[in-house]
């Protein structure tokens, strides 16, 4: 972390300290609106393989949303989802290999990210994204997807029609939000007492616990084949969250467990890249 960031992370905390003794509500809210914002947006100059797709673009809830397509038409559609504050710019590395097994790929940056627009995101931000893309140019059955846009993504299949045919390559993706909120509240400093306003404040707009944006709930729900690979080092989405999903030995996930790739190198490494294209084959 340097020394803007520190200093950022320091007014952060103030303000919110001095919040929570006036009102746990306003601060709780406050809390869940900076949590749902993304700090930092990855707009880096377009990777060569970006420059030369199709470029797509559509409407969704006041969003513009951004994407690309390669190798189109196929009759084999794959869709790839990136995380929280990322795009799917860091994706370029699997764009011709996918392309030389026959898939159509679409790419697209979620509402608030990348060259989308927007200011926040939630999970059903994502989902919505997926439906709509899927209905625009789908029929998408096999799927990629890092982080948050792994969550949605197990969260979107859980509610629409899918078999053992869809297969899905989930990497280091977000599996409990109460992980997430742990580490966050932990991050601003923030007491239990504005935790359990801020489970509130979740509940009276989404509907859901906290518990319930959950990929090991959702697992058993899930048809799909799927790769899951997840790195022993991944501080933001441990293994420890992971483990419940593989004690449950369902015969469609299969499990590769990495060392020193952390959360983001993970998708890179070109030992993930082989085994994902050859679980995709």
């Amino acid at each position: 972390m340097d020394l803007k960031q520190r200093v950022s992370l320091m007014y952060v905390r103030t303000k919110f300290k001095l919040l929570s003794t006036i009102s746990k509500r306003k601060a709780a809210k406050e809390a869940l609106n900076l949590f749902l914002t993304p700090q930092k947006r990855n707009i880096k100059p377009l990777p060569d393989e970006f420059i030369t797709a199709e470029k797509l673009q559509f409407s969704l809830d006041g969003n513009v949303v951004n994407g690309y397509r390669w190798n189109s038409p196929s009759a084999k559609k794959l869709l790839i989802l990136h995380g929280f504050e990322s795009s799917v710019i860091q994706f370029d590395h699997l764009i011709k290999p996918l392309t030389e097994s026959g898939y159509e790929v679409l790419a697209f940056d979620a509402p608030a990210h990348g060259r989308s627009s927007g200011k926040m995101i939630d999970v059903f931000i994502y989902k919505n994204m997926i439906d709509r893309i899927n209905r625009l140019y789908g029929p998408v059955t096999n799927f990629i997807a890092h982080s948050f846009g792994g969550l949605a993504l197990i969260l979107y299949l859980e509610d629409h029609p899918h078999d053992q045919q869809f297969k899905v390559v989930l990497i280091a993706p977000a599996t409990e939000t109460k992980t997430a909120i742990k580490n966050y509240f932990t991050l601003l400093n923030l007491n239990e007492e504005v935790k359990d306003e801020f489970e509130k404040q979740m509940i009276a707009t989404g509907g859901k616990h906290p518990s319930w944006y959950s990929i090991t709930r959702a697992s058993e729900n899930i048809k799909a084949g799927v790769l899951f690979l997840q790195d022993e080092e991944d501080a933001l989405t441990p293994l420890s969250d992971v483990k419940p999903i593989m004690n449950k030995n369902y015969p469609n996930f299969h499990f590769v467990i990495s060392k020193g790739f952390g959360h983001r190198w993970i998708y890179k490494d070109p030992s993930s890249v082989t085994s994902i294209i050859n679980f995709l084959k």
